[in-house]
């Protein structure tokens, strides 16, 4: 038992106020920790994944430096590996001129600048990106200079004639000298080890080793003489850090066993079949409660936990004031000590970032939860952590060096440390940079550079030290960048280009095409829909397409007929005031009751079964019955199509009858009650002109407009939110495209608008659909509304619609493996509809991945262009905006923040999936309802996982805006968010002008005129010639879709 006078001068309960007063006088630790919040993951419940920049708390530095900076703080890689950029060099995903461009670019005035005696800083930087530099320490290095031929045979890459040109100077140097009697000290010592009385008979083989030993020899000698400095270890005094290198004891792990468990039970949506006790009280109350009782079963370091938890239980608890009573005691902050407060808070807040990130978003941006958390539960969370870190050191010093107080275990560890150190053993992040490794650096480039010992050996101290230091300032971190901007490059010229051509081949088209479109199909900017678009405008070319951002501007609180509770439909930037509900018509009330109960006492059926299946009897009972369950399992796994269809079929029994929104409002306010529900006739009219202006269409409408709101359905995918529409906050946007078809509908609406200057006539009539961009399945709302002058019109949408079914899901299915490449449509459609019902599919669909490319402007443009799924098409006509771009400045607003961090997301959770990402999905298990984690017990993953970004191709996004410069200068000047995001280079941006198409970069704060470098751009009947037979990424084509409209 821990008894007050026991307490240690080190720990809490010793520290008086007035040291802990001290230890943080200057401190404001309410701020800091309101600063380090903004380190942790933004991402909220799974349920409502909303695609986000991970390192959106570093938006206010450029690129380049966040991902270095975010690199540091999260231990997480800024860029692809080296290995993965020469892979991409080989394939020609990069080519020699990117590399060539990209350097000069970067270089400007310092590229011709001479190193030594080996060529410019151009020549030698380009030299070291073409080649595969390897380090290796010194343990490496020695295995590698005794058991391999390191010393014996030119590396692989270094070609033939380089090599035998190297090794022909060195002879006949060496044969000079020695003729002469003016051999050098070093070359007769690497002589005497290689049979120096028969050299004259030396084989090719003897003198390549000979080369080879030389000039290791030399680039050792001349390394060493240069006295080059060594970086200093970096300075770290966390007691945790000091611990871990002395002990290798890790206290994160320790505490994070414990936090862990507490965490998802605090945190449960409703999974855990006991709920927490005390849970209203808050984080620390809740977890002193639990933990205080001799019943739990303690690990020994909590042991002494008892009487400070009690003191929790029993008092007032502000946590400030814990944290910097915490602090103090654990020697932070009181100028002994480099680390800081706002240090040690930011790290114990990331050593579980997922946790505690989670424990931010549902008390400060998850209002809708059904079991919402108290405010203020993340500084608890660190109070405790705090806590628990403290007595799991004391316990560290107790077993290792038999003291529980604090400042004696640092003064003992760091005592330890620094005799270890004068015995030259350093921990492995300590490292200092050897001469051995900045040898075999310069080795491995003077194999592939052809630079010869003799060349060498005449080198000055001053030389060495300059070749050196130029080699070490490029080192790995920076050639990445440059390959991620050649990467980078090589996309964007072949976009540009292609776009360039393809509109001047518009242009010519659009003089001898009709204007008027027999029917107008309206999808979400997603880019899964950029392949259903084309090839619906391939089947009938006589339709026109366009885009908004999916939720159509009807930003609401949605709940289905058979939800239990509302959800937010509209981006997660956007807080709805309005809610809508899906109510049976009123001819189905009663059965629509009916079978509401049915649901109700089904699920109450399963929960029963889930939740007895873990007791002793119920586990007796799985055991005997249970294999009753491996049938639907099984059935699932060999044959989901089939299944699904007789679960729907079964389904008919509980399925919501047929219903209608509950979309205008009675009240004057909105809210959850009845008469609250819906808008105003103001707020459609409102919501309809602003779309309608978004995509350019006031004018010349045809007959049959219909929207499209998308989502996605697929099985035992904790992740499905993330694969439905990113404009509905990772909600499906079915409703939405059906409300505003019901509001654009009402003739009353239609009088709003009129007196607004859009007048829509009434033989117009609006359909609300639902793409399933999984399983390609499309349904229509309200069809019984849709009038009979109108039928014939719309069974010819109905079967273009279904043939580009067949087709897009051919198209998506080349990229899957299991999938044959000589699918029929047909046989591709069934394909993908398989994968959404399959319970053992990790991959039902490849959601965003890539991703690469927004254009803002009008479709003619981009019409017919095959652009391989990689692009967010968003409407814009600048014929139809006011002089202030107020429409623009609108569509903007959403599209680069939007756009941006899908791309962004995607970025890091490929260039380090479980750092930044979430790893694999295979491991992976739904905890609390909010998220998953890897196994049994870990931090809560947030990010995307392998089989999300496996095909992706991290680039930032580039955006082709139809606009002017100064226009584009206008947006940038009044809005903060999206200028970071442009001058940061966050995001790569082009314009092209609306009068003479002719297309600007944005680079550095200026706009210059973009040259194409290639003329050439395939043309194709279809589609399908273009990609039929390929699975990787394909290059851009023009399809042949209005050519035959405008012979007719």
């Amino acid at each position: 038992m821990f008894n007050m006078q026991d307490a240690p001068s080190g720990s809490l309960l010793a520290a008086s106020p007035a040291e802990a007063e001290h230890s943080s006088s200057d401190r404001d630790i309410a701020s800091i920790i309101e600063h380090a919040k903004h380190y942790l993951p933004s991402q909220g419940p799974i349920s409502i994944f909303v695609h986000h920049n991970t390192l959106h708390s570093f938006e206010d530095l450029p690129f380049e430096q966040a991902v270095v900076e975010g690199g540091r703080r999260y231990r997480c890689e800024p860029y692809l590996s080296e290995e993965r950029y020469h892979n991409e060099l080989h394939r020609g995903r990069i080519s020699i001129d990117d590399l060539r461009q990209v350097l000069m670019d970067d270089l400007d005035s310092a590229a011709d600048e001479l190193i030594a005696s080996f060529g410019t800083r151009y020549s030698l930087r380009l030299a070291m990106l073409q080649m595969t530099l390897h380090a290796a320490p010194d343990a490496e290095l020695q295995w590698m200079l005794a058991e391999t031929k390191l010393l014996k045979r030119f590396q692989s890459q270094v070609s033939l004639p380089r090599r035998e040109q190297v090794i022909t100077s060195t002879r006949s140097w060496v044969m000079r000298c020695r003729d002469t009697g003016k051999l050098p000290p070093i070359v007769d010592a690497v002589i005497a080890k290689h049979r120096a009385d028969k050299i004259q008979s030396w084989s090719n083989d003897d003198w390549e080793a000979f080369t080879l030993k030389l000039l290791w020899q030399v680039c050792h000698n001349g390394i060493d003489e240069a006295a080059l400095p060594c970086d200093p270890p970096p300075q770290n005094n966390s007691l945790k850090e000091l611990l871990l290198q002395a002990c290798g004891e890790d206290i994160d792990v320790t505490v994070n066993e414990i936090l862990i468990r507490f965490c998802g039970s605090y945190l449960d949506q409703g999974f855990a079949d006991w709920s927490l006790p005390e849970r209203e009280q808050g984080f620390a109350k809740s977890f002193a409660n639990l933990y205080q009782h001799r019943i739990s079963i303690l690990p020994s370091w909590m042991n002494r936990l008892s009487d400070e938890l009690r003191l929790i239980s029993d008092q007032d608890f502000d946590p400030i004031v814990s944290i910097a009573d915490s602090l103090a005691a654990l020697g932070i902050g009181d100028g002994n000590v480099t680390s800081t407060v706002e240090e040690e808070i930011t790290s114990a807040l990331l050593a579980l970032r997922g946790w505690a990130g989670m424990i931010w978003q549902t008390e400060s941006n998850s209002p809708h939860l059904p079991h919402p958390i108290p405010s203020g539960s993340l500084n608890e969370y660190l109070a405790i952590r705090l806590i628990l870190q403290r007595h799991a050191i004391a316990d560290v010093g107790q077993r290792y060096f038999g003291t529980r107080d604090i400042p004696e275990i640092r003064n003992t560890v760091e005592s330890e440390l620094r005799r270890h150190a004068r015995r030259g053993i350093e921990p492995a992040f300590r490292r200092r940079p050897s001469t051995d490794e900045r040898t075999y650096v310069i080795f491995q480039l003077a194999q592939s550079g052809g630079w010869t010992p003799e060349q060498l050996i005449g080198m000055s101290r001053q030389q060495w030290a300059r070749v050196v230091a130029e080699i070490e300032s490029f080192d790995s971190l920076e050639r990445r960048r440059l390959f991620q901007l050649a990467y980078e490059r090589h996309y964007a010229t072949a976009t540009l280009d292609s776009l360039a051509i393809h509109t001047a081949r518009r242009r010519e088209l659009a003089k001898s095409v009709s204007t008027k479109p027999a029917y107008l199909a309206i999808f979400c900017i997603d880019d899964r829909e950029e392949s259903f678009r084309r090839h619906l405008e391939e089947i009938d070319p006589e339709c026109r397409t366009a885009s908004a951002a999916g939720f159509f501007a009807v930003a609401m609180y949605y709940q289905g007929a058979d939800h239990a509770h509302y959800r937010p439909l509209c981006p997660a930037i956007v807080t709805p005031k309005h809610y809508v509900r899906e109510e049976p018509t009123f001819s189905a009330v009663n059965l629509s009751e009916k079978r509401a109960e049915r649901r109700r006492r089904i699920g109450w059926f399963t929960h029963q079964v889930h939740a007895h299946s873990r007791t002793m009897i119920g586990g007796w009972f799985t055991g005997i019955f249970g294999a009753l369950a491996t049938f639907p399992m099984v059935a699932r796994i060999l044959f989901p199509r089939l299944t699904s269809r007789f679960k729907d079929a079964m389904g008919s029994f509980v399925r919501p009858p047929s219903s209608e929104l509950h979309l205008e409002r009675i009240a004057p306010e909105p809210g959850q009650q009845p008469d609250e529900l819906g808008y105003s006739l103001d707020e459609m009219a409102g919501i309809v002109i602003r779309i309608l202006e978004d995509i350019g269409c006031i004018k010349d409408f045809p007959p049959i407009v219909i929207f499209f709101g998308h989502g996605s359905g697929s099985l035992n995918n904790p992740h499905e939110s993330a694969y439905n529409c990113g404009a509905c906050s990772g909600g499906r946007g079915g409703p939405n495209a059906r409300a505003f078809a019901m509001m654009a509908n009402d003739r009353r609406v239609r009088r709003l608008t009129l007196e607004r200057g859009v007048e829509i006539p009434d033989d117009v009539r609006f359909v609300g659909a639902y793409h399933n961009t999984c399983s390609d399945d499309v349904e229509y709302y309200d069809l019984d509304l849709l009038p009979r002058t109108h039928r014939e019109l719309f069974r010819r949408i109905e079967a273009s619609v279904n043939e580009t079914r067949a087709r897009n899901a051919h198209e998506r299915a080349r990229r899957f493996e299991s999938a044959p490449l000589d699918l029929t449509f047909s046989e591709a459609l069934e394909h993908v509809e398989q994968r959404s019902e399959d319970l053992s599919q990790a991959r039902p669909e490849y959601n965003h991945a890539t991703n690469a490319l927004v254009t803002v402007g009008r479709r003619d443009w981009t019409r017919g262009l095959f652009m391989d799924r990689r692009i967010f098409l968003t409407e814009y006509d600048p014929s139809v905006d006011d002089e202030n771009a107020s429409v623009l400045t609108r569509i903007l607003q959403a599209a680069i923040p939007v756009c941006a961090g899908i791309s962004l997301e995607y970025y890091f959770s490929s260039v380090d999936v479980e750092g930044y990402g979430c790893g694999s999905k295979l491991p992976h298990n739904v905890v609390s309802m909010l998220g998953v984690m890897t196994g049994a017990a870990s931090d809560l993953r947030p990010g995307l996982s392998q089989q999300m970004i496996e095909i992706h191709e991290p680039m930032r996004i580039l955006f082709v805006v139809e606009t002017t410069p100064d226009v584009m200068d206008k947006v940038i000047c009044e809005n903060p968010g999206i200028a970071k995001l442009i001058v940061g280079r966050w995001v790569q941006i082009a314009l092209i002008d609306p009068s003479t198409s002719e297309i600007l970069r944005y680079v550095n704060g200026r706009y210059e005129p973009y040259t194409p470098e290639s003329n050439e751009l395939p043309a194709v009947d279809s589609s399908t010639d273009w990609y039929r037979g390929h699975r990787d990424h394909l290059g851009f084509a023009s399809v042949n879709i209005d050519q035959s409209a405008a012979r007719e």
